[in-house]
């Protein structure tokens, strides 16, 4: 006797995934024509019936995107994935989250993991050092967060527009000793492209450059403030709304300097314990919804790569 076909066969023969077949044997639409075409065409020649176990096991058959956080500790990733979840889970994904740590050689162990599971998609928030060889084979199921690739749809922040309105609506304030607390230039976006900003815009406004740069995390703005919030000093632009946090906690230690604080970034804590902030947000829950959105147009074969660019939402507001 022949041996009997398996979902695995099918998979084989008709150069697909499990869960391609899997979703073609259970009649979901998700799958593109000419592949469900094909999958069809190996069932038809070789009669394959599903036994009884077997459907029974795809009954519980989950579909899943892949998310790789770069931090699983920041607020805007967060922020971003809390608004991706709810919409894979009513499109009926399970969801696996992995952390990078800004490391590409995690990025690629945990590609190896993830096409090993065979999910059907990944959402990867990248930076700076991933380049396309990376994460080539990728591209029809994938969507990048802050950082573009050729190839890849991804979103992205206007970085240096968001310097450039805070930089703007502080001048207009009154403000002429704008200093900036910014990340090193190592990271592309965070770090170069907001603290280039800063200083055109410093010399649009023929203002005088005073920055520090650091790491993206709290204290370095509390170890670096006592920099930027020199004399003369009115106002500080903060790169994000951590560093914001440390400036604060520096502030809070030397009650006499009177500095306004401005940052890219808005964590309900930031705004919370000072309300005198002046914060401008990229909508980062919106920017995970439509990443999600992209990669489920790109999974149902009916959208293009395209790059989005979100621009900067100033909050002058202050908190009651």
């Amino acid at each position: 006797m022949p041996k009997r076909l398996t979902i695995k066969d099918i998979a084989r023969l008709s150069g697909t995934g499990k869960s391609t077949v899997s979703r073609v044997l259970n009649q979901q639409g998700d799958v593109h024509p000419e592949t469900r075409k094909r999958i069809e065409a190996v069932i038809n020649e070789y009669q394959f019936t599903p036994s009884r176990p077997a459907r029974s096991m795809r009954v519980k058959e989950s579909r899943v995107i892949g998310i790789i956080m770069a931090r699983l500790d920041s607020a805007a990733e967060n922020q971003a994935v809390s608004a991706m979840l709810p919409l894979l889970y009513r499109h009926g994904y399970d969801v696996l989250i992995l952390e990078s740590r800004f490391s590409t050689d995690k990025v690629t162990e945990h590609l190896t993991v993830l096409k090993q599971r065979e999910v059907d998609g990944a959402i990867l928030f990248s930076f700076t050092g991933l380049t396309a060889g990376m994460i080539a084979g990728w591209e029809p199921h994938m969507v990048l967060m802050v950082h573009p690739c050729d190839g890849f749809s991804s979103v992205c922040y206007d970085d240096a527009g968001a310097v450039q309105m805070l930089a703007d609506h502080l001048f207009q304030q009154g403000h002429r000793r704008i200093s900036y607390l910014g990340v090193n230039q190592s990271d592309k976006t965070t770090g170069e492209d907001r603290y280039l900003a800063y200083l055109t815009a410093c010399k649009r406004l023929s203002l005088t450059p005073h920055a520090s740069l650091g790491t993206l995390e709290y204290h370095s703005g509390y170890t670096l403030a006592g920099e930027v919030c020199g004399e003369g000093i009115t106002a500080v632009i903060c790169a994000t709304d951590s560093l914001a946090l440390g400036v604060y906690k520096y502030l809070g230690e030397h009650p006499a300097q009177q500095i306004t604080v401005a940052a890219i970034g808005n964590t309900p804590l930031l705004g919370f314990l000072f309300p005198a902030v002046i914060t401008l947000e990229f909508g980062y829950a919106n920017a995970g919804e439509l990443a999600a959105r992209q990669l489920l147009a790109h999974l149902a074969h009916s959208a293009p790569a395209r790059t989005y660019l979100l621009n900067g939402q100033l909050n002058t507001e202050i908190a009651g």
